[in-house]
């Protein structure tokens, strides 16, 4: 059984008068992971980048700042 199983039975296994609890607490590790979550339009841009990448079409950081006297 792996971690999110574990997770998921012992959330099941809670009275009702304790979800409230575990939810807030679930939330507050989520909201410090992810202080600055990323919108699906970034995601978009992200997702289009990487596939870029993968056709190859890029250039190095040492190609930019040729380019672009940095």
């Amino acid at each position: 059984m792996n971690v999110k199983e574990v997770l998921h039975r012992l959330v099941d296994q809670l009275a009702d008068s304790e979800l409230e609890t575990a939810r807030k607490i679930v939330e507050r590790l989520h909201v410090d992971l992810d202080e600055d979550p990323v919108s699906p339009e970034e995601l978009v841009e992200m997702e289009q980048g990487s596939a870029q990448i993968d056709l190859g079409k890029y250039v190095t950081l040492e190609e930019f700042n040729r380019k672009h006297g940095s």
